[in-house]
């Protein structure tokens, strides 16, 4: 029984006031949380009560000693993992779909929610220039739309063998081989790994100094074979040159699938030459919490061939039924939440201009810090060609060294990653929030650690 007599209004204007504190407070804390913030999480590790303590308290527990110990990943200065701060617009409309409740799996469970997505899909179709009559599934990443995608692509590639590996499975199936990049994302390989596919089974595509499938060596591909290209490698941001590898994969009547988490974005903007081919593809995987700025848990799956996706994805049950088309006939979940409203919001609010200048913008300050790494001595080890930066600071020890230090510094957030074998430091500039002041302050702080380290 709830012992807490706030009414829920009240506790819901408690977390809106408590959200609005956090955000106005962005770039006055530590963008990694303190050695004592992390020792407040031991608040939490309390037993199952067995008498309710209330909404007001709860929330309250979890803003005094959660909040200190969030990432501020919605801060300018936060530089991991290709993320993006929140806009506002994206995150207001994700309150607002949280307050309708709706299961938005179809016309059936939220009419809002389907014609809002079924709107956003051909936006996004729009703005990215890929074949406007493909379907748009909104799932929760790239790592789920990969296996949506694939999970269609081999579906699909044995159907024009006569399997019918909805009624047969795949004992007996005639073989189908995947070809992937030797530089492939891990979200990829662990789709295929949960596909059945044997991470040992993959042939793999050498690539060029670039981190691009080099298309001199790519292996032969045939009607049974998916292709599994990049718009935008994890560590240097290149693209794999699709102009050349995907009319060979379609002459051979083989499926190509695009990783393009986050690079294909660059087709929206300025950069879009880098994308060149790349519509030429059967189906495709992009982010909205990278680049888009929306919230987490955002992504898209496209397909050129709508009735494959809705076929190999289908969820209709005898209590219930609904089109083609529905979302949860075309990603993995019967339940879901409207993902895709927020990316309605972020598109909407933005348009076609403010993506662009999301886009240039963030990449015309990434060339400006590779710019000031090379003169503080760091030596820059990509072209540079989108948002991502992989450095060298000498040593493998002293490149380790300067991010232990550079996140312990609170002033910024920023992984390391493997270049061809060796530790680099992993920079990505993807936050409407960061300006040039922001890049400004990372360098000085690099500087500082090229120079001497902190604390000594």
């Amino acid at each position: 029984m709830l012992q807490d007599p706030t009414p829920e209004l009240d506790v819901l204007a408690d977390a809106d006031e408590r959200a609005r504190r956090w955000t106005a407070g962005i770039g006055a804390r530590p963008v990694f949380p303190t050695a004592d913030a992390l020792r407040g999480l031991a608040h939490f590790d309390e037993p199952l009560p067995a008498y309710g303590r209330g909404a007001a308290a709860t929330l309250r527990l979890l803003d005094e000693y959660g909040s200190p110990a969030a990432v501020e990943t919605n801060g300018g200065r936060y530089f991991g993992f290709v993320t993006g701060a929140t806009l506002p617009a994206a995150a207001a409309a994700d309150r607002l779909v949280l307050a309708w409740d709706n299961g938005a799996l179809g016309h059936v469970t939220s009419p809002v929610a389907a014609a809002v997505e079924r709107v956003a899909g051909r936006w996004l179709l729009d703005i990215l220039d890929l074949p406007r009559d493909s379907a748009v599934g909104f799932t929760t990443s790239a790592t789920a739309g990969t296996l949506i995608a694939v999970a269609t692509a081999r579906r699909s590639l044995l159907a024009r063998q006569g399997w019918d590996v909805d009624r047969r499975g795949l004992g007996g199936a005639p073989e189908i081989r995947v070809v992937v990049s030797d530089l492939a994302h891990v979200a990829v390989l662990k789709a295929l790994r949960v596909l059945g596919f044997g991470l040992d089974n993959l042939i793999v595509a050498p690539t060029d100094a670039h981190g691009r499938v080099d298309p001199a060596r790519l292996p032969p591909l045939d009607a049974g074979t998916i292709l599994i290209l990049q718009a935008g490698e994890v560590n240097t941001g290149e693209f794999d040159p699709f102009e050349q590898l995907v009319p060979r994969a379609r002459a051979a009547g083989a499926w190509t699938h695009v990783d393009g988490a986050f690079g294909l974005w660059a087709r929206a903007s300025a950069h879009r030459a880098l994308t060149g081919g790349v519509d030429g593809a059967d189906s495709w995987t992009v982010d909205g919490h990278k680049w888009l700025n929306t919230p987490y848990d955002a992504a898209m799956v496209v397909v050129r061939d709508p009735q494959a996706l809705a076929e190999t994805m289908n969820a209709d049950a005898e209590y219930s039924t609904t089109a083609a088309d529905s979302q949860r006939n075309l990603t993995l979940e019967f339940s879901r939440r409207a993902r895709g409203v927020p990316v309605w919001a972020a598109l909407r609010s933005l348009g076609r201009d403010g993506v662009a200048d999301l886009v240039e913008r963030t990449v015309a300050m990434s060339a400006d810090l590779a710019a000031g790494l090379r003169v503080a001595g760091y030596t820059v080890l990509n072209r540079v060609v989108l948002n991502q930066i992989i450095a060298s600071a000498g040593s493998d020890d002293e490149t380790l060294r300067v991010v232990d230090e550079a996140q312990a510094s609170g002033r910024t957030w920023f992984g390391s990653s493997r270049w061809r074998g060796r530790p680099v430091l992993r920079i990505s500039v993807s936050s409407w929030r960061t300006r040039p002041e922001d890049i400004r302050d990372l360098l000085e702080l690099l500087r500082e650690l090229r120079r001497e380290p902190l604390g000594r």
